[in-house]
């Protein structure tokens, strides 16, 4: 079989609360059943003791009912939280493309979500222009907007 991308998690405080977040925000569609995972074969999975993990995934938009899903957890102790600047080693951001980068702002920020960055437009060579602004969601995860213009 060919390698292909599956999903990217995100650990939750509020499994529930971010997967609407997601819905409403980015269009997201709830796939398959709700998780409930727990027993031996998750704590040697997750290598943490009587772990409990409970959450979904959901489906991004544009890319049909086979796409890559973005996967909401929350573990029963979720572990200690680290401040999340865009420039730590690791997953720095989910990124939407958007029709109107400004409405989609005052969307999130109505739903919990907070400025980032500033917006920008910047002119990509062979690319297009760009249109982007980061954001975090509800719990801090940052998100970036982006709208590609015509050249």
């Amino acid at each position: 079989m060919a390698t292909r991308y599956a999903h990217v998690n995100i650990i939750a405080k509020d499994w529930r609360s971010l997967c609407e977040f997601y819905e409403a925000v980015f269009d997201c569609e709830p796939w398959s059943s709700e998780r409930d995972h727990r027993g031996p074969h998750i704590d040697a999975l997750t290598n943490i003791p009587e772990a409990r993990v409970q959450g979904r995934h959901l489906r991004v938009p544009g890319h049909g009912e086979n796409g890559p899903t973005i996967e909401i957890f929350s573990f029963a102790e979720n572990g200690e939280e680290f401040p999340k600047p865009l420039n730590r080693p690791g997953l720095a951001h989910l990124a939407f493309e958007v029709d109107d980068v400004d409405a989609k702002r005052a969307q999130i920020k109505k739903l919990g979500g907070e400025d980032y960055g500033e917006l920008v437009t910047i002119d990509i060579p062979q690319a297009g222009r760009l249109t982007l602004l980061y954001m975090t969601d509800p719990e801090g995860n940052i998100v970036e907007l982006q709208t590609w213009h015509g050249e």
